[in-house]
């Protein structure tokens, strides 16, 4: 109580002293461009991936927009050293959709180099929590990362198809339903590499979550 007085938890918009379970007072809260999708196979972001790949369900809590709130928070958990906010992002997602008929919850992996640069993978955190909230085994040693490479958001529209064998998968998804989640989806090109190389072993699904959509 005494570090609570002395350090109160600000919102992380506009600085205004707000409770200690959250990170945006109510009116930042509003401004947040919440997607309101359903999940299910024929919101937007489903229609897009279906393009690249086969797919079950999709959901991005966030529609993406450069210099809005919802980018700011993305760019504190990915680049900021914020960890904490993946957390805070498994709630609101919680809050909006139910999630069953899933096997399991894997997130796309870090290479070594970047994860030991970064120190964390700004999925672990929101994956695990999403893991508790819905009652749903995460499995971190599915995947695992070819070769180290520049982040998505860094390439030129050309180069960001170049994702053939960036991943491998090492565990066993057979007859499972597996559902996918990155923080944002772009070109789809990441997403869909993974989910080919799981849809490789017999009887399996892939559904999609992510925190935005570009």
């Amino acid at each position: 109580m005494f570090l609570d007085l002395l350090f109160p938890n600000r919102c992380l918009a506009c600085e205004e002293i707000i409770s200690a379970n959250t990170i945006l007072c109510d009116i930042c809260e509003e401004k947040l461009s919440f997607s309101h999708f359903k999940f299910d196979s024929e919101n937007p972001l489903a229609q897009k991936a279906k393009l690249l790949f086969p797919i079950e369900k999709a959901y991005a809590l966030f529609i993406f927009k450069e210099e809005n709130l919802a980018q700011n928070l993305l760019h504190r958990l990915k680049y900021g050293d914020q960890e904490f906010i993946g957390k805070h992002f498994a709630h609101w997602i919680f809050d909006k959709i139910e999630i069953t008929n899933i096997d399991e919850i894997v997130s796309v992996p870090l290479h070594p180099k970047k994860l030991k640069k970064r120190g964390y993978n700004q999925l672990t955190l929101l994956g695990n929590e999403l893991s508790k909230l819905y009652k749903i085994p995460i499995n971190h040693q599915l995947l695992e990362r070819n070769f180290h490479n520049k982040a998505q958001a860094q390439k030129d529209k050309q180069h960001r198809t170049e994702t053939e064998s960036l991943f491998s998968v090492i565990g066993n998804p057979e007859n499972k339903h597996i559902l996918l989640i990155d923080d944002v989806y772009t070109t789809g090109n990441t997403l869909a590499s993974i989910a080919w190389e799981i849809l490789k072993h017999p009887n399996t699904k892939v559904s999609i979550l992510v925190v935005a959509m570009d």
